[in-house]
This record gives structure tokens, sequence and C-alpha cells, in this order.
């Protein structure tokens, strides 16, 4: 048996973010947020199709430098940062450091001027726009994310010395559609302009991502003209996103073989090799990962009815279910299961050292290929 394994399609990535890149106008600045998948396969080949990256700890500063190296990341954000992370921020030349809080902000001022320098800023602000039927909502609430808005314009009109207040960044909520994140950005700027004369706004991502229909895409040919009217508005403004999930979900795909099928009080159950500590999505959003099977020929042992079928790993838990499907057809052991849109969100937030299994291997191609030429080997005795 081959264990799970990571394939990555490179090509469908590059031509996926030159397609991003190609529905924005020029004024967008696009950032790869690297939290989605910070791969170094991954972040070498969005480097000419993106205009930066955003990072949110030292980790990903250090894999950018190791990776891109001279390439300063385009922002800095996340909450509580501690000033370890702040004076790595600067010393990595970071374009913009995204301040929480007017106490954050207070720190990385003295530290700027300890370095004999002045940190850039945008002001994440906590602003109350409605986000009606996004899948995580971030703001507009109470929230650890951002600073009340009274807070950032105090902040904007009195900041301290070693930072210069550069405008507003809002991510506020995720799942959105083009419609619907056209409509936050547009609300944002409105605030940020109409508030702190705000030069420059970062409107975040989120998206939306549909698990449950992979040949779905965001509309980022609507969701660019709707910038494309922002910008009409106000002509001298900056604007820029950092997608993440939505640039690299559909460039990875997670393979695996069946272990066991058996019946369980009348229902199938598909045990396969590795599970959620492997891949963590479907799990942390509660979505069945879509799969397709490549059967193995000759296989030995049992095989489902062609019924619905709960497909679950090797962890000592309930909760480690991969997907649940009603039309996956008959599956057996031997069998090669290819879960698509495993790019974002998947290895890397996984609880990986959860009963110390093996770790996955990394490929790159095609997954179908692989998956077929795995299915093609001999079942082992």
């Amino acid at each position: 048996m081959t264990g799970p394994v990571y394939v990555h399609d490179l090509d469908g990535l590059a031509a996926h973010a030159r397609s991003i890149r190609s529905a924005l106008p020029r004024r967008v600045e696009l950032l790869y947020a690297v939290k989605a998948n910070p791969d170094a396969d991954v972040l070498r080949t969005l480097a000419p199709a993106v205009d930066g990256f955003e990072t949110a700890s030292r980790g990903e500063l250090r894999r950018l430098a190791e990776v891109l190296p001279g390439r300063a990341p385009a922002a800095y954000a996340g909450p509580g940062k501690t000033d370890e992370d702040l004076v790595a921020a600067l010393a990595a030349g970071v374009h913009r450091i995204h301040v929480e809080s007017p106490t954050e902000l207070r720190r990385l001022g003295a530290l700027a001027l300890a370095a004999g320098t002045t940190a850039q800023v945008l002001l994440r602000v906590n602003l109350p726009v409605a986000a009606p039927g996004a899948s995580l909502v971030m703001g507009g609430g109470p929230s650890p994310f951002g600073m009340d808005p009274v807070d950032a314009v105090r902040c904007a009109r009195r900041p301290p010395e070693g930072v210069e207040v550069r405008g507003v960044h809002a991510h506020l909520a995720s799942g959105l559609d083009a419609p619907l994140a056209g409509e936050v950005a547009a609300e944002v700027v409105r605030w940020s302009v109409g508030q702190l004369d705000a030069a420059e706004v970062d409107v975040g991502g989120g998206m939306a991502v549909d698990y449950r229909h992979p040949a779905a895409r965001f509309d980022w040919a609507g969701y660019g003209r709707a910038l494309a009217d922002i910008l009409g508005a106000y002509p001298g403004l900056r604007l820029r996103i950092e997608p993440g999930r939505s640039v690299t979900a559909y460039c990875g795909s997670y393979l695996t073989e069946v272990i066991d099928v058996k019946r369980s009080h009348g229902e199938w159950f598909v045990v396969v090799a590795g599970g959620t500590h492997h891949l963590r999505t479907p799990a942390a959003k509660g979505h069945p990962q879509p799969f397709t099977v490549h059967r193995r020929p000759g296989g030995a042992g049992p095989r489902t009815d062609g019924g619905p079928v709960t497909v679950v790993g090797q962890l000592c838990t309930p909760k480690d279910v991969l997907s649940r499907s009603a039309d996956a057809g008959p599956v057996g052991v031997g069998d090669v299961l290819v879960f698509a849109m495993a790019g974002a969100y998947a290895w890397n937030i996984s609880h990986r050292d959860f009963l110390l299994h093996d770790p996955p291997r990394f490929r790159l191609g095609d997954p179908h290929r692989v998956a077929a030429e795995w299915a093609a080997r001999p079942v082992p005795a």
C-alpha cells in the first residue's frame, strides 16, 4: 500500500491566477494570503501573477524569504502580534503592517522609532457592514479582529510617532459571492474615505469557494467590474484585495487508498488511509469533501452496493469524516480516492500529530493521472 499523497497541479494554478489578474482592473493590487497554502512550489508559481503576498506570522515571513529571497511581503496582518513579530515585520521591510488595536499601534510606533524607521500602517477596522449569506463573519459585531470605528478615527487623527497611517484594512467575512463582495468593498471604501480620508484601502479576501459544487467558480469578472466602479468614484484611491482559498483551493488534491469497507447498522462506511489529520478542511468547515473513485481492477476485498457512503480515516474519533456521498457508486478495498479542492487550508491546518501517523507525501502533476497509475498497481497479497 502506498500512503496518502497531495498532488499539486501547478500549471492549473498558474492559469487560474492569471485569469484572476486579468479579470481585475490594473489599479487593483492582488495579494495572495499565504495562510491558505504556504507550499514553496505554490508560492513560486504565484509570484509572477500577483502583486505581492500577505503574511500573518514570523513563520510566513521566513517562508517567503526562503522561497522568494529579496521580495518583501506586501502586508503583515493578524491579531495578537508580539513585539518580536512587529520587529520581524519591520526588519523584513513589509510594505504595510495591518494594525489591530490602539495598543498595538503604540507598541509598533515605539519599536519603529527604536529601529530608526517609520512603519507604514493600515488600520484594521471592524465596520458594521452587513454580509448576509457569508459562511464566516469576522466583523460587524463584537470580534477579536480589528478595532472599533471610533478608535480607528482617533488613531488616524493622532497617530503615535514612528508610524504613518496610510489607510484602512477590513476583512469582514468569508464565503462571499461576487455581488456581495462588491457591495462590502464599496461600503468599506465609502467609510474609509469619508471618515479617514484614506488614500489606501485593503478590502480583504473571503471570496466564496463552493465545496458542494466543485465546478462552480467565484465570478472574478463581475467582481472586477464592481471594483472598477469603486475606482471610478474614487480616482486617487489605491485599492487592494488579498484572496487565499479562492486562488489555490482548486490546484490541490488529496489521494488515498481504501483500506476497508463495512456496513454498520445498515450504513456503508469506507475506511481510507490518512484522514482529517492530513486533510482537516471538511471537519473544520462541516462539509463533504468532493471525491472521485479510481477503481482497482481485480480488487479482492468487499465493495459497497453503490448507495450512500461515509468516508472516514484512521483516527480514534467519530469526527474523522472526510466525506458523505450519495452518488460515489460502488467503492471497494484497494480503490484510490481523489479528494478535489484540497489546495487551501488542508495539510497546513491539520492536527497532524494526533496519533502520530506518518505525514502524507507531496507530488506535482495531474492528480487523476497519478491516481490511475496508483490504481493500476496490483493489490499486495
